[in-house]
């Protein structure tokens, strides 16, 4: 059987994005309570009944949660310039070895805006 799992983990942080324009409201220091979806997907093994233990997907998930809960993300190695894009390659990049089924990472910036992210090939 073929599955998709996810799950859901938040942080408070702040950001500024200085590859905006002059003037833009995003150039200047801001806040978000982002929510972030980690999606595990595939075949459930043969004489198992689940494919991923959540318990693993949160063991995985919160050292990366505590790097970035109430930080200015600009002031994270790697996340100079921190869009809701570059913040999801960032998360993959640090997840994917801990979750080699690894599928999809959601990255909601509010509650209206979203980016999905599907790794560096796109699978």
């Amino acid at each position: 059987m073929h599955v998709r799992l996810s799950k859901t983990f938040t942080f408070e942080a702040a950001h500024y994005l200085p590859s905006f324009p002059e003037g833009h409201k995003c150039r200047r220091m801001h806040g978000h309570s982002f929510k972030i979806d980690v999606i595990v997907e595939g075949d459930i093994p043969a004489g198992q009944h689940h494919l991923v233990d959540y318990g693993d997907i949160k063991a995985a998930i919160e050292p990366v949660r505590t790097q970035l809960d109430h930080y200015c993300l600009n002031d994270i190695d790697g996340l100079n310039h921190p869009t809701s894009e570059r913040l999801a390659q960032w998360l993959w990049k640090r997840l994917r070895a801990a979750l080699p089924l690894l599928s999809e990472i959601h990255v909601h910036e509010t509650c209206t805006s979203r980016c999905e992210y599907h790794g560096p090939d796109g699978a």
